[in-house]
Formats: C-alpha cells, structure tokens, sequence
C-alpha cells in the first residue's frame, strides 16, 4: 500500500472548503453591493453614510472582509509553504501574514463600528 504523505501545504477538504466557501461569500457581497450601488443614483458622501449606518449592511460588509482575509490567509499560507524550504523564514513569514491580517481586522471593526 502506497502512503501519501502531506508535504508543503496542507492539502486537505478543510482548506478546499475555506476557499471556496470564502469566494462564494465574497461573490454575493459584490453581486450586492453592485445592485445597491446601480439602483442608487446619484451617489455621494451622505448616501454612502446611510447605506452604511445599515446594520446588516455593516454586517455584510464586515463578513465580506474576513471572507477577504481568510481567502488570504489560506492562499498565502499555500504559497509560502510550497516555495520557501527554510523553516525559519517560512515561520516568520506567515508571522507577518497572520500579523497583516489581524490589523486589517481591527481597522474593518474600527472603520465599520468606530466614532463618527
């Protein structure tokens, strides 16, 4: 019996899932947002403020952006663990992806939930 083993990225369902689950998430996101930006006309700085104050426009904006960033996370992980052979380097680089990603988090909460 032949035993595959895993080396480089992680192959795996979980990560084929993730992908694809976070493109479908992102793909809706755009096909609204595309819809409310065409059914709105004359959009300007007080239309884009109300169509924001919307809750689960918020909401949906916010999971669009972590749908973003674990489509990211993923992706770079793969890449990172099939073209970079030091393990030093590859650790420290997934640090600053990891790292990246976790800030482009809290400024999403902060541009969606912070003081006006």
């Amino acid at each position: 019996m032949v035993r595959r083993e895993a080396t480089g990225a992680h192959y795996g369902l979980r990560d084929w899932l993730m992908q694809r689950i976070t493109a479908l998430a992102i793909g809706i996101y755009v096909v609204v947002l595309l819809g409310v930006l065409l059914t709105t006309p004359g959009m300007d700085v007080s239309r884009w403020q109300m169509i924001m104050a919307n809750q689960p426009f918020r909401l949906a904006t916010f999971v669009a952006l972590i749908s973003v960033f674990l489509h990211a996370w993923v992706g770079m992980r793969d890449i990172i663990m099939d073209y970079i052979r030091s393990t030093a380097v590859r650790l420290a680089l997934e640090v600053v992806v990891i790292t990246a990603l976790l800030v482009y988090t809290g400024w999403a909460i902060q541009i969606l939930w912070g003081q006006k």
